[in-house]
């Protein structure tokens, strides 16, 4: 059976970033790093010409930054838009509304680690949104109303497990995290979160969070 490579464009204007993602990347038998540009400019005019699947992109670059880089490539209006995730050492709640504005399909803080790099990768092909779980807290912030509002039920109950793992995501911890705390693997809180995702009806972690802090399970 054939593997399928999933092709992917490097933008930082720093080498040692670079040269550090390149070998997580390429070390994983379905990735390939098929190009690297040191500022925004470049980033666009390769992104253009090779196609990749997925390109990362870091904020702060010269001549264009990762949001402008983001918006050029995957915004409202690109005819055929590319996957473009934000890598950053920022994580301003103004990048992080900005980037998923100009259509990002991810926000990712470098200090995440190499395993949330190469989920943010497969999550973008898969069409889902990764965005870093001390992130996805803050956002919250923003999603909220005042007054509590009506919340949709979910198509299907959550098991025990299920909800108490919700309730884990809503405090930003990554899989690894959750499997920790629950005495599980970094795997198995990732299936566990996908029948989640399925059950509320929702697209990623914001979502989950989303949905219990509004049902009031936060604690």
């Amino acid at each position: 059976m054939l593997t399928v490579t999933i092709r992917i464009l490097l933008a930082d204007d720093q080498e040692a970033v670079r040269v550090g993602f390149r070998l997580i990347l390429d070390s994983q038998p379905d990735m390939e790093v098929v190009g690297e540009a040191a500022d925004g400019l470049q980033a666009v005019e390769l992104a253009c010409r090779l196609r990749p699947d997925v390109v990362l992109a870091d904020i702060r670059m010269p001549r264009l930054d990762g949001l402008e880089v983001t918006r050029r490539l995957a915004g409202p209006g690109v005819a055929d838009p590319l996957r473009v995730v934000v890598v950053t050492t920022f994580d301003l709640d103004e990048y992080v509304h900005t980037a998923l504005h100009n259509g990002a399909c991810g926000f990712l803080l470098k200090r995440s680690g190499p395993a949330l790099l190469v989920e943010a990768v497969r999550a973008a092909v898969a069409g889902d949104t990764m965005i870093s779980p001390s992130v996805t807290v803050r956002l919250l912030k923003h999603l909220q109303s005042p007054a509590r509002h009506q919340v949709a039920q979910p198509h299907e109950a959550l098991t025990e497990r299920e909800t108490e793992i919700a309730r884990l995501v809503a405090k930003g911890l990554t899989n690894a995290e959750i499997g920790s705390e629950l005495f599980i693997s970094a795997g198995t809180a990732k299936t566990h979160i996908a029948n989640i995702q399925r059950k509320l009806d929702v697209r990623n972690r914001v979502g989950i969070a989303a949905w219990v802090w509004d049902s009031g399970l936060a604690n």
